[in-house]
């Protein structure tokens, strides 16, 4: 039997290639607080999150404050943009696994198989994610703090609204069939390569729409605001399905941009944890 291992197209890079130094990173990322903070923090039973994908240096410490307080399930659909151009609009890979220095990260087959049955527009392509880092940046998190976790990889390539609703509505459709937790993850970055100030502004009017649960807000926010925020499409979908599988609120758990780290406030991009539950 042939079976499809994803190669990482960013380790070394975005994240440390050496399967210690990746684990001790991300364990540093999403080590718990002191008790009378963590106290102040309660888990988070999320239907949806968005998680920034940048390299770990600059956004880890966003996305591990966002991790370390879900409540992780085992099974997950993770979207996120098509930087590359290359492969289909909306593209899902069904069989096989991913494979990082911390081992492979199987896909769920039976999550994804449904999709496609529920959602005509999505095609069976690999090439859309052979070089795709933005949804690779998320897999060693679950890998260390959901081991054993399944989960079904989409590169969404279009801004095509109807589309995005209908994936969104055909993922919550599925999820919330399968009698067991599921979480969707939007993996995106916020704006990009303006000062500090400006990104920040523009930022704050983008996550307002999320923490109000306005997949069309969202979109049109971004899109008449011109924010350079790069995942707004797949955040529009996990928005959609959450929603329709009865999310009530939302938390911006962390939020910064790169000149946090760097300490250039000239040229910067945001990054924000946010679980809709």
């Amino acid at each position: 039997m042939n079976t499809t291992i994803r190669q990482p197209a960013v380790a070394g890079r975005f994240y440390p290639r050496n399967a210690q130094r990746l684990r001790e990173e991300i364990e540093t990322f999403t080590t718990v607080r002191a008790a009378a903070e963590q106290q102040a923090e309660p888990v988070i039973r999320a239907l949806g999150c968005i998680a920034p994908h940048a390299g770990y240096a600059y956004s880890g410490a966003v996305a591990g404050a966002l991790y370390r307080r879900l409540e992780l399930p085992r099974r997950y659909v993770i979207l996120c943009p098509n930087h590359t151009g290359q492969g289909k609009p909306l593209a899902i890979m069904s069989e096989g696994a991913w494979h990082t220095p911390l081992g492979d990260a199987d896909i769920d087959s039976e999550v994804a198989e449904s999709l496609k049955s529920a959602m005509p527009l999505l095609n069976e392509d690999s090439e859309a994610h052979r070089y795709e880092h933005a949804l690779e940046v998320q897999i060693p998190f679950l890998q260390v703090l959901a081991p054993g976790f399944r989960f079904v990889p989409i590169t969404i390539g279009t801004s095509d609204f109807q589309a995005l609703s209908q994936l969104g509505l055909a993922i919550a459709e599925v999820l919330m069939k399968l009698g067991e937790p599921a979480m969707v993850i939007a993996s995106s970055d916020m704006n990009h390569y303006e000062n500090d100030s400006v990104t920040r502004t523009k930022d704050r009017r983008a996550i307002e729409q999320v923490l109000a649960l306005n997949p069309r807000g969202l979109y049109d926010t971004v899109r008449e605001g011109n924010i350079s925020m790069c995942g707004y499409a797949p955040a529009t979908v996990m928005l959609t399905a959450a929603r329709a599988m009865g999310a009530t609120g939302a938390e911006l758990v962390r939020y910064a941009t790169s000149g946090d780290v760097s300490g250039d406030r000239d040229m910067v991009v945001g990054y924000a944890g946010i679980a809709v539950y």
